[in-house]
């Protein structure tokens, strides 16, 4: 067992930190893989989901076959696989001689369900969507993988928040597909106490606006939509990063207002209370010793989803055979929950994880 839970200064967490130096990685490849009957744990079903998908790099098969270079990067609730593709991650990430360079890597980039361009409620069933959960969203993510893109293996599963839950599920789910997982910003648990109650007004806020109309709007129900994202906002920020965004009176008001306006007219309210709802059955601790592969879990102190005072990872982790935990210091580089999209943070312990996976002699 390789558990361990790292507590540094800010002052060496920034001597760890990655440079800072972006770089650019080949143009991604993005298609949709169509499954026919797909079948919800509720028992429901659609005659047609759609799955959306972006790929950086090309599948390697060793003498037998197995994909041996597959990475799933799994985004966090309300985003999509696009999101990875940014500066400060994909940037960070993907460019030749970094962490997870494209030319080295297949990089596989899904929009999870009710998510992005992959089948969602605001396509038109509305509250009639079935009721999807995680494990539904894992289930299809090996589908596309599996049936569509030919990959029998996995070199790495990482995720951010929705997505790190779902490497938990993966770990459980599939124990022998991937050599690694790497959740950011989860805790491995059923979603309770704050979390949860967060997730409830986030739902309530939405369908106790009389605008919402059992989901059948003519006009997404605003004030519904303003309320969910304003706890999402609070939830997920860090103080010092608004006050950065914000340093006067004016300056905040003004991001405020932009931040609002800009999330509410890229938000569908059917898909957002989807999008929470299908957190409601997440619990992987009662299986935990079934995750045999090795596992990295990195959450950030100053993260207020998953609070380090509730001292849930240190009871958990160690039924994790090979798992390891690190915790990141607040510091003037994390962003609360949000640090989970900062490679320039915890990029050091995914290399430092990465090189533990690999059998001598085989990478440079």
């Amino acid at each position: 067992m390789r558990f361990r839970t790292l507590v540094t200064t800010a002052a060496t967490l920034l001597a760890l930190a990655m440079p800072a130096r972006a770089a650019d990685f080949p143009a991604p490849t993005e298609g949709d893989f169509v499954v026919r009957d797909f079948k919800f744990g509720t028992g429901e079903t659609l005659p047609s989901l759609t799955l959306h998908y972006r790929t950086i790099g090309t599948p390697q098969r060793d003498a037998s076959g197995v994909v041996r270079n597959a990475v799933l990067i799994l985004h966090g609730t309300g985003g999509t696989g696009a999101g990875f593709l940014s500066r400060t991650y994909g940037g960070e990430l993907f460019g030749a001689g970094q962490i997870l360079d494209a030319t080295r890597y297949f990089i596989i980039l899904p929009d999870g369900i009710g998510h992005g361009k992959s089948t969602k409620p605001s396509d038109g069933l509305h509250a009639r969507f079935p009721k999807y959960t995680y494990d539904d969203m894992v289930r299809s993510q090996h589908l596309l993988l599996t049936e569509h893109l030919k990959v029998n293996h996995l070199r790495l599963v990482m995720g951010t928040s929705m997505g790190a839950m779902h490497c938990w599920v993966w770990g459980e789910m599939y124990p022998d597909f991937a050599d690694g997982l790497v959740p950011l910003a989860s805790v491995p648990t059923q979603i309770a106490g704050r979390n949860r109650v967060m997730r409830t007004m986030i739902m309530d806020s939405i369908t106790k606006d009389p605008a919402w109309m059992n989901g059948e709007y003519k006009e997404q129900p605003h004030q519904g939509l303003v309320g969910a994202i304003n706890l999402l906002m609070m939830m997920t920020s860090s103080p010092i990063g608004w006050h950065k965004s914000g340093p006067t009176r004016d300056a905040a008001d003004k991001w405020y207002e932009d931040q609002v306006k800009a999330r509410v007219a890229a938000t569908d309210a059917n898909d957002m209370l989807y999008q929470f709802n299908a957190s409601r059955e997440y619990d992987p601790s009662p299986n935990l010793e079934k995750i045999t592969t090795h596992l990295l879990a990195v959450n950030s102190a100053d993260d207020v989803v998953n609070p380090p005072e509730l001292g849930l990872m240190e009871k958990l982790m160690p039924r994790v055979k090979h798992g390891k935990y690190i915790l990141i210091p607040t510091s003037d580089q994390t962003r609360g929950h949000g640090t989970h999209s900062l490679p320039l943070v915890w990029g050091r312990y995914l290399q430092d994880f990465m090189k533990s996976l690999e059998p001598a002699g085989t990478e440079n």
